[in-house]
Order: structure tokens, then sequence, then C-alpha cells
């Protein structure tokens, strides 16, 4: 028998999203989430889809750390006759936030792979530490099963050095290493190639500007199929207006705070990361809330919004630079995908650039890609719905497969 099954493992610092797929179909075999790992109440909500699909199946109880975590999951899969022994299970594909300049592709995890994502903890504190703790508890539970790394930053390794280079001191940048990485990347890559399927071209054929828009939000600039530019950079607090993150910010403005606020860098580092972005200009991360709000006449919300729309044109017009040729624009993620208001302002008065969005179209809510600019509009605009998790079991069963051929 030909194992077909892929486990897509996402393990945050305390939580863990899962996905199991066919990929001989892409049908998703069950999905889930375990959160709350390590507070004194955790809750794991598993979704069986075989046979038709089934309830819904939550659990609250206490939920230590991730190996406890994973270990609920392997019995809640094994109940529905999906268990982590399965012969047909073909490998254990991880989500990495940051790979460096070293992992450019999916990559089979060994000793060495883990010492280098572990080296990468200083630039990514947040993330890679909860992802090592999700790999090493995936392989105590099948060491001898494949375990691949899928990393956010990979995509955005084609950038050229005069995208990625800070202009700063050189032995200093390359010492700390200190460049643009970008994240996202499943995303952007999976998007990039659905908008050229979308408008029935190839990848290498197409120009497109991704607008990953979420809680967390990034921009990218693709030109044939490779990344050419991005906006987050050495962190995910780079570039756009988040729903906490500020982005885009003078660097001086953290002297400033540390000079005359009297802040200690751990407290600036929080108030930039936690509490800035949509939620400190407003006191709301969530777009419908602000819509809402700026429809009963809220000036604080209107003008959070105005500064959100004012970022994301700014990229779009930096990126149609950059890219010199734009096919389409592709909005994506729960923002992107949802907010028919953001996508209308994002290109309002860009008509010059060719872009144009068809109001009727825009407000049709679908799970579907499809495109909502008007025909004579010279550049698409797209609603591409992201698929993170598709996205890393195919990267792994493909390298998986090609290790067997």
């Amino acid at each position: 028998m030909t194992a077909t099954r892929v486990l897509v493992l996402n393990s945050g610092s305390s939580s863990v999203k899962y996905q199991l797929l066919d990929m001989r179909d892409h049908s998703r075999l069950a999905v889930g989430l375990v959160e709350r790992i390590g507070e004194e109440t955790s809750r794991l909500k598993h979704t069986p889809l075989t046979g038709g699909g089934a309830e819904p199946r939550e659990r609250e109880e206490p939920i230590a750390d991730h190996e406890q975590a994973l270990r609920a999951v392997a019995d809640e899969l094994s109940a529905d006759g999906l268990g982590l022994d399965s012969p047909e299970l073909a490998a254990i594909g991880h989500r990495v936030v940051h790979g460096g300049l070293k992992f450019t592709a999916p990559t089979v995890i060994d000793d060495a792979v883990l010492k280098e994502i572990e080296r990468l903890v200083p630039v990514a504190p947040l993330h890679n530490p909860a992802n090592l703790t999700g790999i090493r508890t995936a392989q105590a539970l099948r060491p001898d099963l494949p375990q691949i790394a899928v990393f956010d930053t990979a995509f955005h390794t084609t950038m050229p050095e005069s995208a990625a280079r800070y202009a700063m001191d050189v032995r200093t940048a390359d010492e700390h290493r200190v460049r643009r990485y970008g994240f996202h990347g499943t995303s952007h890559a999976y998007v990039s190639r659905e908008t050229a399927k979308l408008l029935g071209k190839a990848p290498e054929d197409v120009n497109v500007i991704v607008l990953h828009l979420g809680n967390g939000a990034s921009a990218s600039a693709v030109r044939g199929g490779r990344c050419v530019d991005t906006s987050m950079g050495l962190t995910p607090l780079e570039g756009l207006v988040m729903g906490t993150r500020s982005g885009d910010m003078d660097p001086a403005v953290i002297f400033h705070l540390a000079r005359v606020g009297g802040m200690s860098i751990d407290e600036i580092d929080i108030l930039l990361n936690k509490k800035s972005g949509l939620i400190g200009l407003c006191g709301d991360n969530d777009m419908r809330e602000i819509r809402r709000r700026i429809d009963a006449g809220d000036e604080e919300a209107a003008l959070a919004f105005d500064i959100y729309i004012h970022r994301l044109k700014k990229y779009i017009g930096a990126y149609y630079a950059v890219l010199g040729r734009v096919d389409a624009i592709a909005f994506t993620a729960g923002v992107g995908e949802n907010a028919a208001p953001v996508r209308e302002a994002a290109v309002a008065g860009l008509e010059e650039l060719g872009l144009a969005v068809d109001g009727a179209l825009n407000s049709v809510r679908s799970d579907e890609a499809r495109l909502i600019s008007p025909e004579y509009a010279r550049v698409a605009v797209a609603v591409v719905p992201t698929d993170e998790e598709l996205e890393i079991a195919d990267q792994t069963y493909a390298l998986v497969s090609d290790r067997n051929a």
C-alpha cells in the first residue's frame, strides 16, 4: 500500500492547529485545534471529515504542554481510525516560521536542521521555539516517519539583494543576520499560483501583488512566480498596519520612547507588537467591529481605517513600480477575503493604474477564488482564499515522493 496521507502541524506558543489530508484528491480527513496549552483549562476541538463528516468533538481539560497536546490529538485521530500509527500516513509536515537564508525549500528534519532552527530563535523568539517543540514531540511519537519542515520565509528567499538588504553597515548586518526575510510565505506562494490559474495563465507568465490581510498582514511583489519584494522584514513587525502591530515606523521612535519616555526595550517591544496597529489606534483589531463603529459615526474607528488603507495603497503603488507590469492584485486571508470595504477602498482612486472594483462582484461572499474587477479593467483584482495547510501538505508530500521515487 502506498502511503498518501499527510498530517500538517502548526505549533504556536500555546496552541496546535492540525489537519490530516489525503493527497490523492487533497481531501481533508480531519481538522482540529488545541488551544490554551499550559493554562488551567485547555480546549481541544476535533472535527472528523470522513464519511460525509461528523459533529465536532470538544474537550476542556488541563493540557500541560505540547507533548500532551499532540498525544491528545493522536487519541482523537485514532478514535476515527486515522491514528498516527496508520501505514497510510506518509509524513508529518511542520510549519516553521523562520528559516533564515539556509532553508529555501521544504526540508527533511534531522539533528542538523533542528540545530539551525534553534540558532534562528533570536530572530523569531515567539515562533521558532514553539515550532521546535511540536517537531520534537512528533518525532517522539513517530520516530520512523519523515518529518518535513516548511518555512514561512522560504518563498521570499528569491528576493534580490537590493530588496533584501537594509542600508546599514554591512559587517554589522551580516554578523547579526539583519536583513529582510519576509513571512506568510506559504500563503503568498499558494495565492500567487492560484491567481495565475484564475487568469488562465502559467505562474511564470504573471506578475501579481499579493495582499495577505489578516490580524497579521503582509504584501508581496511576485514576478513570474518568484518573490521580488515583501513588506515584512527581519521580523513580522515591519510593513502594513496590522491588528496589533504598528508596521512601518521611523526607527528613531524607539530611541525617543527609551530616552524621553523612559520605556525599556521589552516595554517598547510589547507596545509595537501587541498594543499598536488597529488596536492601538481605536481599541479594536476586528475589522468587522471597526466597520460597525464607522457606520455608527465613530471618528476614531474611521481614522484607524483610513490609516490602514493609506498604508495599503502605498504598498500597492510601490510594488506596482517594482514589478513594472502588474497582471493582478490578489486579496487573501481573513480581512482580505471577507472585508469588501477594505478591497474597495484599497484600489479607489487608482484607476489611472488600471485598477477598479465592480461593486456588485465585490459584495458577493464566496469561498471560491474569483475576480471582482470589471471587464474593462487593465489589471485584474481578485479574491483568492488562502490555504496554507494545503500548501504545506503539497510541499511535504512532493518531497517525500521524490525521496521514495
